[in-house]
């Protein structure tokens, strides 16, 4: 189109220029059709490269959204599987105790003492340095890593990532500690966080304290099934990182967690008269690692010792005396 064209409107063009002769008007038609007859040809053949090129890039999509996760190359949306991903809770390699096997339980603070002849340590996940895991590795000890799965604690490194959703009513005689909701997706994933920060330091397996809310005024929607799902997740998460995991108390679940779990500790099931409820893992050749605490501690009468290491319901469990505290002293049967 001519810049004369666009200065004028039609109607001026056709004053100016006059009308045109008939033979001028075929030839002009003449023209326009030709004209016309070479733009729809064109027309059509671009309108068919189009769609062989909207064709091809269609299948080439395809074939990039179908077949991405299959090459090294990359670019599919595949989320690789987590260690966590398996549902088998006995999965992996990880440390097997016989029963019978020795140990110490040190919560108060590191221990001060790492040559007790025993074959394990039960220590605090959070107060004890990867050096002095190393240290008891050295002196040829397993460590067992305490943290309260089941329960808020206010002074923990990691406290600040609890919900107030996350929380029950408070534990009795603990002031500032809290049932949790172990069904949250929340405390789960800090947990988690928990097994992996054992594993960092070098925990042989973990102790998971507080798992029997049900068995308490809890405030929670808490029961026997609820606690085993919550040890089924534990246990796959420990599993994954080659770390073993025991059952705390919790009397009622023994049998239903027994074959992916690898020991029970066990509080004063003499004094309140349960020891029968833990056999189970014995039967099962796992040990029970048992603390019972003499009121008298660190002072032990013959008659104490006799109730605490000569119970039959007890026989073959690992059974210490300790104090209330779990400090450094203890004294075996």
């Amino acid at each position: 189109m001519s810049p004369s064209w666009m200065s004028r409107s039609r109607g001026q063009a056709d004053q100016v220029d006059g009308p045109l002769k008939a033979s001028e008007k075929r030839s002009c038609l003449s023209r326009q059709s030709k004209t016309f007859w070479m733009l729809l040809v064109a027309g059509i053949f671009l309108l068919i490269i189009a769609i062989g090129l909207g064709i091809g890039l269609g299948i080439g999509l395809t074939r990039g959204s179908s077949g991405g996760n299959s090459g090294n190359g990359g670019g599919g949306s595949g989320t690789p599987s987590s260690p966590n991903s398996t549902t088998n809770a006995t999965a992996g390699e990880y440390w097997k105790p016989a029963a019978g096997t020795s140990w110490q339980i040190v919560l108060e603070n590191p221990p001060t003492d790492t040559s007790l002849n025993v074959a394990v340590y039960d220590i605090d996940l959070f107060d004890n340095t990867a050096s002095t895991i190393s240290k008891l590795h050295a002196n040829g000890r397993k460590v067992i890593c305490y943290f309260s799965a089941g329960s808020y604690e206010p002074n923990r490194a990691d406290s600040a990532q609890f919900k107030k959703s996350d929380y029950g009513k408070g534990l009795d005689g603990w002031p500032g500690e809290y049932w949790l909701n172990t069904n949250s997706a929340n405390v789960r994933a800090i947990m988690s966080a928990r097994l992996a920060l054992a594993h960092s330091k070098g925990c042989d397996g973990v102790d998971p304290d507080n798992v029997d809310g049900y068995d308490n005024d809890s405030g929670l929607s808490l029961s026997p099934s609820t606690a085993e799902d919550y040890l089924r997740f534990l246990a796959i998460g420990a599993h994954s990182y080659s770390m073993s995991i025991g059952l705390k108390n919790a009397g009622a679940i023994v049998n239903a967690t027994l074959d992916f779990l690898q020991w029970e500790v066990n509080e004063q099931c003499v004094q309140y008269e349960e020891c029968d409820l833990f056999r189970p893992f014995i039967a099962a050749g796992k040990p029970v690692f048992h603390i019972e605490y003499p009121g008298s501690a660190p002072s032990i009468s013959a008659s104490a010792r006799k109730s605490a290491c000569d119970n039959n319901e007890a026989h073959g469990f690992s059974t210490v005396m300790k104090e209330m505290d779990l400090n450094d002293w203890v004294e075996d049967c």
